[in-house]
């Protein structure tokens, strides 16, 4: 596929993917006889798990050391495996904080009177909680 096509389809414009493919994020695709680059249907499935490592908050330098690791071979599984396993941790750790923060946010929201904003306050005073 041409690398409109792969923008279309992947969610990346071209311009990041020529990008990553400089960086080496991407591999270099092959080329048409006209010089256009020419990707595979792996490209797509390699673009939508980067995709997934930056929505988790890996640092573009990991996904570097992943896309690198990946490129020379099948005998970096267990340092793929264990940067994947390090990421994961942190993605868990945050979930567990984001998870307490919600806890705190339905505490407050049942601490409110049910109701339309515009109905008048039951009371005259101030509330002494934020």
């Amino acid at each position: 596929m041409k690398i409109s096509d792969l923008a279309r389809r992947s969610g990346f414009s071209t311009d990041t993917l020529r990008y990553y493919e400089k960086i080496g994020l991407v591999p270099r695709a092959a080329r048409d006889a006209g010089g256009r680059r020419v990707y595979d249907a792996s490209t797509l499935t390699w673009l939508a798990f980067l995709d997934r490592l930056r929505a988790t908050g890996m640092p573009m330098r990991d996904r570097l050391t992943y896309a690198r690791l990946r490129a020379k071979g099948d005998h970096t599984g267990p340092e793929r495996r264990q940067l994947l396993e390090a990421h994961r941790d942190e993605v868990r750790a945050r979930v567990a904080q984001l998870q307490d923060c919600l806890t705190v946010l339905d505490t407050k929201i049942d601490s409110y009177p049910k109701g339309k904003a515009n109905d008048p306050a039951p009371t005259d005073r101030p509330t002494d909680t934020p």
